[in-house]
């Protein structure tokens, strides 16, 4: 057996290899499925794919504290969307307005297409060049 330093061990153990498959994009709507805004739907703001999570419009707000600044010049406390993990998060399907499980299929041309688990499209990923 090999030895391996303390510091190798960390820097191995906090690095983060394990990516969710991107089942939402910026732009979706999406409805929560855990936590305090369970059964809530909107938009989604930004995907952040290192960290999994996703940041939705509306939800999950925390106040933050800035000091004063030309953008904000009375200083005081603002509301900031937190980002909530993706696994707590669906995409609505079109077709029931409910969240629903996806699937991805590829075309014949080569296009990518999201469908729900009830067969309907949910949006195209990746079009065909």
């Amino acid at each position: 057996m090999y030895e391996v330093s303390r510091e190798a061990l960390r820097e191995i153990r906090n690095k983060r290899y394990d990516f969710m498959a991107l089942h939402i994009k910026k732009g979706d709507i999406v409805e929560i499925i855990t936590g305090d805004h369970k059964g809530a739907t909107g938009r989604v703001l930004r995907v952040i794919r290192d960290k999994n999570r996703v940041v939705v419009q509306g939800h999950n707000i925390a106040k933050k504290h800035v000091r004063p600044s030309r953008k904000n010049p009375q200083g005081g406390r603002i509301n900031v969307e937190q980002p909530i993990h993706i696994s707590n998060v669906l995409p609505v399907n079109p077709k029931n307005s409910k969240g629903s499980r996806v699937r991805f299929k590829v075309d014949k041309d080569g296009g990518k297409k999201r469908l729900a688990s009830d067969g309907s499209e949910i949006g195209i990923v990746r079009r065909t060049k």
